[in-house]
């Protein structure tokens, strides 16, 4: 009876060892997740308290600035003209199919000011300017300069990634406009000189469906883009080792996390606006 009692008790086993092998991982994978999520907002907690630190750091806030736009400001342009030309271009196309042409300022001004402009500039801050805010305190760790500063005493998230993000912040707002205002004459080209739409409809008709709301409500996004970003590069960047290896991987990790929250941010921020 035993030996019997031990042979059916053999499939059990294996089932719940099956399920286990099948578990594991997972739970592995939730909690490792669960953990990074809750270091990033141990790290956005940590700039939030720093910012209102003396002394605050304004050359560093400047030089990171100037960073930050020498880097985005050629992807920017490179990615703004065919990205909101083409776009407009299609919506003065469906314009002109219900002889609405003398619209098409307004189809314009809300493509580009409601989403274009905010969406351009998320792929360049996160492309651009949080990789390279990443590389650079990626470099810093592996060569152990961040521990140096906190056995000086020195906080390196004081020191290091508040100018960082609100230089970020300031660019991507800055970023926006410009994306905007490219996108607004491009329209005005393809409109204008190559659909038949006149001067005056054009811009008498950009404030028809788009405003100042709109315009601030854009501008908020991009400010919130390149905080969220900057975070997320610090974040990786305080976090990195094994290297260079270990830089080039957060680098990456950067742009893919970057795009995957600034993205949600997008769309919750566009919800509530239209709300």
């Amino acid at each position: 009876m035993s030996g019997a009692a031990a042979v059916d008790e053999r499939p059990a086993e294996r089932g719940s060892a099956r399920r286990e092998a099948w578990w594991d991982p997972l739970q592995t994978k939730v909690r490792s997740g669960v953990e990074t999520l809750g270091a990033f907002f141990l790290t956005f907690w940590g700039i939030v308290k720093a910012l209102p630190r003396r002394p605050f750091q304004w050359r560093e806030v400047i030089s990171q600035a100037w960073f930050i736009a020498s880097v985005s400001i050629v992807p920017t342009m490179l990615m703004s003209i065919p990205f909101c030309v083409m776009v407009v271009f299609q919506i003065n196309v469906l314009l002109g199919e219900i002889g609405a042409i003398d619209l098409s300022g307004a189809g314009a001004g809300v493509a580009v000011i409601r989403e274009i402009g905010p969406i351009v500039t998320v792929l360049v801050v996160a492309g651009a300017g949080a990789t390279a805010i990443c590389a650079d305190l990626g470099s810093r760790t592996i060569r152990e300069e961040i521990d140096a500063m906190r056995v000086l005493g020195i906080d390196p998230i004081q020191r290091l990634a508040v100018p960082r993000v609100i230089a970020s912040c300031v660019v991507a707002v800055f970023l926006n406009g410009l994306v905007t205002a490219i996108g607004l004459a491009g329209g005005y080209v393809y409109g204008v000189f190559l659909q038949g739409a006149t001067p005056g409809q054009y811009i008498t008709a950009i404030p028809i469906l788009t405003g100042i709301p709109d315009l601030l409500i854009s501008e908020l996004k991009a400010g919130i883009f390149g905080l969220l970003a900057s975070v997320v590069a610090c974040h990786l960047g305080f976090n990195a080792g094994g290297g260079p290896k270990g830089v080039g991987d957060a680098v990456n990790q950067t742009v893919v996390f970057s795009f995957v929250l600034l993205f949600l941010a997008n769309a919750v921020i566009t919800t509530l606006s239209l709300q």
